[in-house]
């Protein structure tokens, strides 16, 4: 009896391990970005095509008015300006849907596009999707895609306090180094 009850338990887990692992893979940088079109937290499609022409900051993010996402998202806004005058946008990307996009636009002040992703495609498209079985969400991932639509640089290990100053960082860097549009 022990037997089959040690069993059932790696099985179980085999089959928890394999779904928290499984994911697709994250696009490489200098490949093209995968193009999308989502609805924004203002109910307006929005695709990665209308942004050809400027620097696009993608970033993924796990769920609406959670700690780490705020504080992310308020640095976010703050460097609105500095986004601006580097010629690049911020895209926010969640499975959350365009309602609760919506109220935490509204509660936090944010103005900048957060996208609904509640088929979850996007978020699997650029690796970023987290399989728990009964709940999915997005990773913290950032991609830096340029003017071209090609990925310049993608990060996977995001501290929401600073990722805001660590991405106009490189995007002044690869700007210098002649990655203008």
């Amino acid at each position: 009896m022990l037997r089959i009850v040690l069993l059932v338990v790696v099985v179980i887990l085999a089959v928890v391990i394999f779904r928290l692992t499984s994911r697709s893979a994250t696009p490489a940088e200098g490949t093209s970005a995968p193009d999308f079109t989502l609805l924004s937290q203002e109910g307006s499609s929005v695709s990665l095509k209308d942004y050809r022409g400027k620097w696009v900051v993608l970033y993924f993010y796990p769920k609406d008015q959670t700690p780490g996402c705020t504080r992310e998202a308020h640095n976010f806004q703050v460097d609105q300006p500095k986004y601006a005058e580097r010629n690049a946008v911020v895209l926010g990307v969640s499975v959350d849907s365009v309602d609760s996009h919506k109220k935490f636009c509204a509660k936090e002040g944010l103005n900048f596009k957060l996208l609904a992703d509640t088929d979850h495609k996007v978020s699997d498209a650029y690796g970023s999707l987290t399989n728990l079985g009964v709940v999915k969400f997005a990773l913290r991932h950032t991609f830096l895609i340029d003017p071209k639509g090609n990925i310049a640089k993608v990060y996977t290990s995001v501290d929401p306090a600073k990722h805001s100053q660590e991405v106009l960082a490189e995007l002044d860097a690869l700007q210098k180094a002649g990655a203008k549009p």
